[in-house]
């Protein structure tokens, strides 16, 4: 689908509902093109509630050219990419396979909530809703320990482990939701998830600080326990940060 540049955020928030495990956004000329890979049924979903959608088949050699998009991206003392990038000399690496999981570490939301942790006190780290790993991965690579990361998707636990092991770091994995769970407690709590889930689970972790990202810049949460003490916004996402009262 496309969109004009005034429209594009509400026109991400959709994508982002009928495609939660991550879409293409590309720059075509006065115009931004969103792009989900799908099925039929999502592609009438998304159809229903915008009219500005076409489809196209696939063209073969899709499952190698995806890899396009998984790029490198630099947040302080990090490198994070996946296998088949060369990390920068220098750098402390963080290296992500996203498998079946979403993200390597190039999406705005998990930038900005890396640069929000690394100006933290190290200790202990929860990432709530941990995907492919990075952000437990990135903890345990700055010194934050231990690092729990919980989600109710298999796939991404296993991605988490794998990705930990390849990393050479301790990150431990539960299958959990925090929505209606009981969550240890740490000194960070990490939400980089939809923002209808950081709106449940940021009144129930126990955590020193929370850094929540996952939604467009126009939306700002709010945690009842919490002071709202920081804002970082790219491309249209927003990720903030919370100090416990």
């Amino acid at each position: 689908m496309t969109a004009a540049p005034g429209d594009a955020e509400p026109a991400r928030a959709l994508v982002l509902e009928v495609f939660p495990e991550g879409f293409e956004e590309v720059e075509l000329g006065d115009v931004v093109e969103l792009a989900g890979y799908g099925d039929e049924q999502q592609e009438r979903r998304l159809g229903r509630r915008f009219p500005a959608v076409r489809a196209a088949e696939v063209e073969a050699g899709w499952d190698e050219r995806w890899r396009a998009f998984h790029v490198p991206a630099v947040v302080g003392p990090l490198w994070i990419g996946p296998p088949w990038e060369e990390p920068e000399a220098g750098m402390t690496a963080v290296v992500i396979d996203p498998g079946r999981a979403f993200g390597t570490g190039a999406h705005a939301t998990t930038r900005m909530c890396l640069e929000l942790l690394a100006g933290l006190p190290r200790g202990s780290a929860l990432d709530v809703g941990c995907g492919s790993g990075v952000l437990a991965i990135a903890a345990a690579k700055l010194g934050f320990d231990p690092v729990l990361a919980v989600d109710t998707d298999e796939a991404a636990l296993e991605a988490t482990e794998l990705n930990a092991a390849a990393n050479g770091v301790a990150v431990e994995t539960r299958h959990a939701d925090a929505r209606s769970e009981r969550l240890p407690a740490a000194d960070v709590a990490l939400v980089n998830v939809a923002l209808d889930v950081v709106l449940e689970v940021a009144d129930r972790v126990d955590a020193a600080y929370l850094v929540t990202s996952g939604y467009l810049h126009a939306d700002r949460p709010a945690a009842s326990r919490f002071d709202h003490v920081g804002r970082r916004t790219d491309k249209g996402w927003a990720a903030d940060l919370f100090e416990r009262r």
